[in-house]
């Protein structure tokens, strides 16, 4: 491969000195910022659990249906148990956070820092500040036993699609992942069911990892009856072993 004139320089190999120290140290410093934020939120959250993370548009008001839906999901779902995880932010994050925040069980919010969108809602029990997403987006998977969608764009379908992969993968345990406004999410199941499965980008079977529930009820019951009913089988629960352990989520 080497012998065919594409070669790129290894960093030590750069005749600029300072130039590739200066690189090393900022990448450096990146990492080190990463692991803080994996550190930080295994001591805050490792003992949360069961919790659901709820996901959702940061641009939802509060005189949305959705937003009033929200809340009451997101009570129903604290006073049976349940710690809920959002983004920390406005909109169904918002719903989530205070909902839950008068529930009986911990109100989180997994806040992001960005230039716009995001500010932290005030019905926070427990706060935590991520400068990256995808330290934030571990957080979100590894400490929930449910997945809780309502409507939202870009980053609600980047979680929601991130939590899909990674049961269909293996890569973490299997979970109740519900979608909540069947009139909104009816194009993405349509086009899931039919372009995905008919043209094999998927299993048939895979389809079976989403629920559509509206009603906040149900919801609840839905989440309690997989887990009531769940015994995992021998690999899930070697996976999960290995998710405490750090190797999976």
């Amino acid at each position: 491969m080497e012998q065919r004139g594409k070669n790129v320089p290894r960093l030590r190999e750069v005749g600029d000195i300072e130039r590739a120290t200066a690189k090393k140290a900022r990448e450096s410093w990146h990492v080190l910022t990463i692991m803080a934020e994996f550190i930080e939120s295994t001591e805050r959250l490792s003992e949360l659990r069961p919790a659901v993370s709820i996901f959702g548009s940061a641009r939802i008001k509060p005189d949305n249906p959705y937003y009033t839906l929200c809340v009451d999901i997101a009570r129903r779902i604290s006073d049976a148990g349940y710690a809920v995880i959002s983004g920390g932010g406005p909109g169904i994050m918002e719903a989530a956070n205070r909902g839950a925040y008068d529930g009986a069980s911990p109100s989180v919010g997994l806040n992001i820092q960005l230039p716009h969108e995001q500010h932290g809602n005030p019905w926070q029990d427990i706060s935590l500040s991520f400068r990256h997403f995808f330290a934030r987006k571990v957080a979100f998977v590894k400490y929930a036993d449910a997945y809780v969608v309502l409507p939202g764009g870009f980053g609600t379908l980047d979680e929601l699609t991130e939590a899909l992969t990674l049961m269909q993968t293996g890569k973490s345990r299997m979970m109740p992942v519900i979608l909540v406004g069947s009139e909104f999410w009816a194009g993405l199941v349509d086009w899931i069911k039919t372009r995905l499965v008919d043209d094999g980008m998927i299993s048939p079977k895979d389809v079976n990892l989403l629920q559509v529930i509206d009603d906040p009820a149900e919801v609840l019951a839905a989440i309690q009856k997989f887990h009531a009913e769940k015994t995992p089988p021998a690999e899930e629960s070697q996976i999960e072993s290995e998710r405490q352990s750090g190797m999976f989520l």
